[in-house]
């Protein structure tokens, strides 16, 4: 990424889609990463780092491509694509990202906004590991950023897929941290 130094916080759908009981994806082992998350954001605020919170959104009414293989989910402006209690942007350094694909990268505008503030480096947190969080990681490592994917930050509703994702990430794209070591990268 050239010179871009700064470190953002990435955090991918944390939704009630995936997170609360009546949600459309909802599977009880989410709640063990929100208090990984909770240290990652409060430590991200702490020092000031840029917040990007990215959100599975599809417009109602139509039929996004991804909806041939899954259900509707995370219809823009209802209950499943609300950001969980506690996960909200606050603040100009703080910012929604929303998407319409497992990447959040694809057609959004996030590599421009990451370019804007000099971010070369993200921690990342948020489900799935093996979906989203890894289409992700995959698309920013192609695009040139330092990914460090927070594994107590991280999980799915298929830990075997979760397991073999964070593999290949250690492995090809990026790093695989510790919780202790993504606060102290955001620091």
């Amino acid at each position: 990424m050239g010179n871009a130094t700064a470190v953002a916080l990435l955090l991918i759908d944390l939704q009630n889609s995936f997170f609360h009981e009546d949600g459309q994806n909802y599977y009880s082992e989410s709640a063990e990463v929100l208090p990984a998350l909770r240290k990652l954001l409060h430590g991200a605020r702490t020092a000031q780092r840029p917040v990007i919170f990215v959100a599975e959104r599809h417009r109602p009414g139509l039929t996004d491509f991804e909806q041939a293989k899954l259900p509707v989910h995370c219809v823009d402006g209802e209950f499943d694509s609300q950001l969980v209690d506690g996960f909200s942007p606050r603040g100009r350094d703080e910012i929604l990202v929303p998407k319409r694909r497992m990447s959040a990268f694809h057609s959004t505008d996030l590599d421009l906004l990451l370019r804007e503030l000099e971010v070369g480096t993200l921690v990342i947190g948020g489900v799935k590991a093996n979906v989203c969080v890894r289409a992700t990681v995959q698309d920013a490592f192609s695009l040139g950023y330092r990914c460090h994917v927070v594994r107590d930050a991280v999980n799915s509703n298929r830990p075997h897929l979760a397991e073999a994702s964070l593999e290949d990430i250690e492995r090809y794209l990026g790093w695989v941290v510790p919780l202790e070591e993504g606060v102290r990268l955001l620091s």
